[in-house]
């Protein structure tokens, strides 16, 4: 089961070896991670995906992760309501007669060529993890050349009210 995780750390050499080193020693299979600058001097916020085998290894890695002494606050944000993100950056094969119709895929996923050469653009993409596949699997015909993706960065959305409770107010008001 993947479980997105995140933790706030003190920005210092040496965070991010011992915190996936932790991670290494328990077993737990790290399928992402992002690390980057908060709006706190000094801080980082760092996200994991994470595959667990039921929800006592993913409270184990918590309790874990909150021992280290860099670490100061993480979190299971997977049952959350979150926003995530994603970048792909896809090289495609291309040449100028088939510039537009590429164009013309990538549109509706408000994706954006980023480099042009004579034989292939570079196209950038964010989103969540389906919409990344979708515009692979769509670009995937004419060639992918070269591609690389981030992993996810998410957060807590400002308001955790459910999908349910969102639906009952917009149908009152």
């Amino acid at each position: 089961m993947k479980r997105i995780v995140t933790a706030t750390v003190i920005n210092q050499s040496g965070v991010l070896n011992r915190i996936t080193g932790l991670m290494t020693k328990r077993q737990f299979n790290i399928e992402s991670i992002t690390v980057g600058h908060t709006e706190t001097e000094g801080v980082s916020k760092m996200t994991f995906v994470v595959n667990v085998d039921g929800d006592g290894k993913i409270e184990q890695l918590i309790k874990q992760l909150n021992k280290q002494i860099d670490v100061l606050k993480v979190s299971d944000i997977t049952d959350q309501a979150i926003v995530v993100r994603e970048l792909a950056l896809i090289k495609v094969i291309s040449n100028a007669q088939i510039r537009s119709e590429i164009s013309g895929i990538i549109e509706p996923f408000r994706a954006s060529i980023i480099d042009v050469s004579r034989e292939s653009i570079t196209v950038q993409v964010t989103g969540d993890s389906e919409k990344i596949e979708a515009i692979i699997d769509l670009l995937r015909p004419y060639g992918i050349k070269e591609m690389v993706r981030t992993g996810i960065t998410a957060f807590p959305r400002g308001s955790q009210k459910s999908v349910t409770d969102i639906k009952q107010f917009s149908i009152l008001n």
